[in-house]
């Protein structure tokens, strides 16, 4: 074997050697002549299937994360039981048909009653935290063990080289109903008197032609009840968001801090207990891929 390496390093072989050369390597030799191209073909390909495995993961848990928090609405709209609330037995239908969890149904249904799976009172917790460059976070949660949610919070946070911080200063706290736009062809002027009777303070149009009414927090379930019944509107959303204020949000740019920002969200978004995450969070330097991302994970 010593003899065969030198000879292939002092110059060529001619055909006819090289043919016989060839043929008096082993197997196992011969393996230390192949090159990378095919096991670096191999790695792109299963980058490929992981990638396309966290796209369609991602897909899965977003549409699972919508189900969940209306289910919640519904529950908590009219009630958990889906005899007598048939817009909560219509989405849960949907739900199960898409292949949610039947103990996320359940889990869902009982949060909107205020209570846990296992029939424990939950208790609101509102996290605050600033992580870097400077961006402000209100995390919503709902909780039967608070003390263990805040720590869990706080693992998140440092790990991203933030601070659990006050940040509440630098949003609106406001009620906000969507009806849906459906086939009922209404616009704000066909339900604003009732609208600001029920309590609402604004009303408009969002580009996809649904209402969206603004109010005082303790006003949404009132015009849901009151708005939405008359004019047999579908609620497409009833929440108390944490609006940023306009010249308090904060750039964020392609950069590490983007990627430890996203990774962040992904990790609070997918903690049981979690709500809802707000964010002063504006479009710097990044591609459309990126923003659309940061979107998908933060509440709007």
């Amino acid at each position: 074997m010593a003899s065969l390496t030198r000879s292939i390093v002092i110059g060529p072989l001619s055909r006819s050697s090289s043919k016989s050369t060839s043929s008096s390597i082993c197997a196992q030799c011969r393996r230390t002549f192949v090159s990378s191209p095919v096991l670096q073909s191999g790695h792109n390909k299963w980058s490929k299937i992981k990638h396309d495995k966290a796209a369609a993961d991602a897909k899965k848990n977003a549409a699972r994360t919508v189900f969940t928090k209306n289910i919640t609405l519904y529950s908590k709209l009219y009630g958990p039981n889906l005899n007598d609330n048939p817009q909560l037995a219509t989405i849960v239908a949907a739900a199960k048909k898409a292949g949610t969890p039947k103990a996320l149904i359940e889990g869902a249904i009982a949060r909107g009653q205020g209570k846990s799976s296992e029939g424990a009172t939950l208790e609101p917790v509102i996290y605050e935290a600033i992580v870097p460059p400077n961006i402000a976070l209100v995390v919503d949660a709902a909780t039967e063990n608070t003390k263990r949610v805040i720590e869990d919070l706080n693992q998140m946070v440092k790990k991203a080289n933030g601070a659990k911080s006050p940040s509440k200063f630098l949003f609106e706290r406001r009620g906000r109903v969507i009806f849906e736009k459906g086939e009922s062809g209404l616009d704000v002027d066909d339900i604003m008197e009732d609208a600001i009777e029920a309590g609402a303070e604004d009303l408009e149009n969002d580009e996809e032609g649904n209402i969206i009414v603004w109010s005082d927090p303790s006003s949404t379930q009132q015009i849901c009840k009151a708005v939405g019944s008359k004019f047999n509107l579908k609620i497409a959303e009833s929440d108390i968001v944490w609006h940023a204020i306009e010249d308090t949000k904060a750039p964020l740019d392609s950069s590490d801090e983007l990627v430890k920002f996203m990774d962040l969200l992904t990790s609070i978004k997918d903690y049981p207990d979690v709500q809802a995450i707000w964010s002063n969070v504006s479009r710097g330097n990044m591609s459309d891929d990126e923003w659309a991302r940061v979107t998908e994970l933060i509440d709007e």
